[in-house]
């Protein structure tokens, strides 16, 4: 996995909802865990933009409703900030699901996606509709 040249401030906690922002068929997630991130005991892991994630469904198709796949944060409403200074954040908290290689599950994204995912996930990037 690339590493991010911005500090990104992990907003997500476990338990948090973000919108699905690709057609795969799911609405709404909740996140369960955070993979490749170390942790201290009886403290909860948080994620942040180009996380991944793992998720379960909430809303969505009849297929994938309560199934648990994962999933790279694409968006927050959380603050963080680039190395040239910039602060950036989203309207809401989205993430795109992915296969286990990092293959996105949709074929299309919704809304804008954190350049900081193109880096790190380009095939998300090759689907994305708005790069921000």
């Amino acid at each position: 996995m690339k590493p991010l040249g911005a500090s990104i401030t992990r907003g997500l906690d476990q338990g948090a909802e973000l919108t699905c922002a690709d057609n795969s068929g799911a609405k709404k997630l909740k996140i369960i865990g955070v993979k490749s991130q170390k942790g201290r005991r009886s403290r909860r892991n948080s994620a942040g933009i180009a996380d991944k994630v793992i998720v379960r469904v909430l809303k969505g198709d009849e297929e994938t409703k309560h199934e648990i796949f994962e999933a790279v944060v694409v968006r927050q409403r959380q603050e963080f900030e680039r190395p040239e200074g910039t602060r950036v954040k989203f309207e809401d908290n989205a993430a795109v699901l992915v296969e286990e290689n990092g293959l996105p599950k949709g074929s299309v994204t919704r809304g804008p996606i954190a350049k900081e995912v193109v880096q790190r996930y380009s095939p998300i990037g090759k689907i994305a509709s708005k790069v921000v």
